[in-house]
């Protein structure tokens, strides 16, 4: 009997034995990347973006040769479109899947719940296209490559002013329960101030809601000259789509929510002249653009948007970081982390969105911004950017 439970225990040892070399050989064998975005949910026509990019970013570094002959790979999680669903994907990549940092997540109101989360333990995170008010301000571990609404969403305004120069009312809706669309359309608001537009109404919505007659009628009455919308695809197409069916023929500024392909099924025909600032442009000649350019195109038919380029970009950033760390291979993760982050916000890079580096704090530098209006094809179910020349 005890030399049948000495067996027994010199198996267990040997087969734990066996495990954890094969456990950390398979650590050493790629540096695991998190990836938390929305894949389900209403915000997953966003979410989905990110992941084509992300992963063309994996496969274009693996070609490149990974990190100093190391790939990275990519882990990916699904956030839902909710705080909670976030948290728990981090908690996930953090604790479970060991990840030397994340990207992510999609919403900046799900970012002020789990960016919080890879802060405390030391996890690099970059944002992917949280650009609310605060979200480098979180912690030292959070940075971001989607430039702040405050140095984007101005410029939309201006081409329209430039090119309607009689504007003088102006309408603003926004989802009252998006951190992002509550952060950007006070923005939106203090901009119109400042070009002394009037501000007749601010109608309120919810990011779930599809019936928006009650707003619209009582903003018409108003007669704008132009309605700004903060909000996402799904909202926001559905409040275009029934400005435009109840016969309102001015302009439309559409938030960073709206900047999408994905909003082309939504509001078919009536998505056409909407205006949006950008952050990307897939006509910036530079070699990484060209080379993700061309790798979208041949997988989709069509230019690559916003969301993609700006995942692409997170992956570019923290892989090219972890080249930049001595001896990153062999370092205990947390250490790894550590150096990592510091790697992170004092590297430049050349990426699909032009150069930029970050502050200290892990704020975006971004040298070039871009404004386009939507150009829907005759039939109504085609659409493309069309980059306005500045």
């Amino acid at each position: 009997m005890k030399k049948t439970i000495r067996f027994i225990l010199l198996c267990c040892f040997v087969c734990f034995t066996i495990f954890a070399c094969q456990s950390s050989q398979t650590a050493n064998d790629f540096f695991p990347i998190g990836v938390a975005v929305a894949q389900t949910s209403n915000v997953a026509l966003l979410g989905q973006e990110q992941v084509i990019g992300a992963k063309i970013a994996e496969a274009y570094f693996k070609e490149q040769g990974g990190v100093n002959g190391t790939p990275i790979k990519l882990i990916f999680q699904d956030t839902g479109g909710d705080e909670q669903g976030a948290s728990n994907a981090f908690n996930t990549l953090i604790n479970q899947d060991k990840v030397v940092g994340i990207v992510g997540p999609t919403l900046s109101q799900q970012a002020f719940s789990a960016s919080p989360i890879a802060d405390r333990a030391g996890v690099p995170v970059i944002a992917p296209s949280n650009t609310a008010k605060g979200i480098p301000q979180i912690g030292k571990y959070v940075s971001r490559v989607s430039a702040p609404v405050s140095a984007v969403a101005p410029q939309a305004i201006d081409v329209v002013l430039a090119q309607n120069p009689a504007i003088k009312k102006v309408a603003v809706f926004y989802a009252q329960d998006d951190a992002f669309s509550k952060s950007e359309t006070e923005t939106f608001q203090a901009t119109a101030k400042a070009k002394q537009l009037e501000l007749v109404t601010v109608q309120t919505f919810q990011t779930k809601d599809t019936d928006f007659q009650t707003q619209i009628t009582n903003t018409l009455q108003l007669k704008p000259d132009l309605i700004i919308i903060s909000g996402l695809a799904a909202d926001g197409g559905n409040l275009v789509k029934q400005l435009r069916e109840l016969d309102y023929k001015n302009p439309i500024i559409g938030g960073n929510g709206l900047n999408t392909a994905n909003l082309f099924p939504v509001c078919q025909q009536f998505c056409n002249g909407i205006f949006i600032a950008q952050a990307y442009s897939p006509e910036l000649e530079n070699p990484i653009n060209q080379a993700f350019r061309s790798v979208y195109e041949q997988q989709n038919q069509t230019a690559p948007p916003q969301f993609t380029a700006q995942a692409f970009t997170a992956v570019q950033v923290m892989t090219e970081a972890l080249r930049l760390v001595e001896n990153a291979k062999t370092l205990p993760l947390e250490e790894l982390r550590q150096k990592l982050n510091s790697a992170i916000l004092s590297g430049s890079y050349d990426t699909p969105l032009g150069k930029i580096s970050f502050t200290p704090e892990g704020e975006l530098i971004q040298e070039r911004f871009y404004v386009a209006q939507i150009e829907m094809a005759n039939n109504g179910e085609k659409g493309r950017f069309k980059f306005i020349k500045s």
